[in-house]
């Protein structure tokens, strides 16, 4: 696997865009560099700042990459209003633009791999595949357990170390919680405030893709679930895989909700396995 340095964010170029009448923080990794392959645009996971993923960006070195904090997470001013999918992905798609970048494929885990189905639907002839992982399809999704939802559901797991640690296993699963990634993934984070926060709930609030992934999510998917994950279970993924036409589904054994980083080595080999695939007939038309 190619070496990474201590600070994942190394070689970030980080600002402040003005875009849709909303300040975001953006971090893009390679983006001035020539390359063949496409930028992923990854959107992350409720109250999650762009440090918390920046490992996977490290990971993939061949690849341009661009997230941006929601607003009210990290260090993105709190939103004056609310938003919701249709209003972020329109969002994207100007910070996109106004960054002079073109088609991309789509990355999104948890919350985020709501908002990447719903920015691929309605951004569709920009994106050429898409990634989920550990999400749903929204509100028509089987719950996790109760105990782990009440515990993600409370925002103490940001400004709490004492509550993080003693609750991480319970939220994430054993596979990060027992490993030596659990301290330096909890590094990362940075609270929320409590508007932003409240606003990204609201957000998918009756919100669902279920209806519509047959008939509008048509790029080659891949969903990545794990067997162990108490948050989003993986019945969800094998539902997501039924409904969207042209995808695949990954299962990651004993992956609980952060498997992407307990199984990290095994992530990226999968999702550069996916994304290096030659163009298949339908990509090979859509690019004509």
């Amino acid at each position: 696997m190619t070496k990474t340095t201590d600070n994942p964010m190394d070689g970030a170029t980080v600002t402040m865009e003005h875009v849709g009448g909303r300040t975001l923080r953006v971090a893009r990794w390679r983006m001035d560099q020539t390359c063949d392959h496409l930028p992923v645009l990854f959107f992350n996971g409720i109250g999650a700042n762009i440090e918390a993923v920046a490992p996977l960006a490290q990971a993939l070195p061949d690849r341009p990459f661009i997230m941006f904090d929601m607003p009210g997470i990290g260090e993105s001013p709190d939103p004056v209003m609310p938003y919701n999918p249709f209003t972020m992905s329109w969002t994207t798609a100007q910070l996109l633009d106004q960054l002079g970048i073109g088609d991309v494929d789509v990355m999104g885990i948890s919350w985020g791999g709501g908002m990447a189905q719903h920015f691929a639907m309605q951004h569709a002839s920009r994106v050429r595949r898409v990634i989920l992982i550990a999400t749903s399809a929204g509100m028509l999704m089987m719950p996790g357990s109760p105990k782990a939802l009440t515990k993600m559901a409370n925002p103490r797991r940001y400004i709490d170390p004492d509550f993080m640690m003693q609750n991480f296993e319970t939220l994430y699963g054993e596979g990060l919680g027992a490993g030596p990634g659990k301290k330096g993934h909890m590094s990362r984070l940075k609270p929320p405030s409590p508007r932003g926060y409240m606003y990204q709930l609201l957000c998918m609030l009756g919100w669902t893709s279920a209806p519509a992934l047959p008939f509008l999510l048509k790029q080659e998917t891949l969903i990545m679930m794990g067997d162990d994950d108490a948050i989003v279970p993986l019945a969800n993924g094998k539902f997501l895989d039924m409904l969207i036409p042209n995808s695949e589904l990954a299962v990651f054994e004993g992956g609980g909700h952060l498997f992407l980083l307990s199984h990290r080595e095994e992530c990226v080999e999968t999702i550069r396995e996916f994304l290096d695939r030659p163009a298949t007939r339908a990509e090979q038309l859509a690019a004509a």
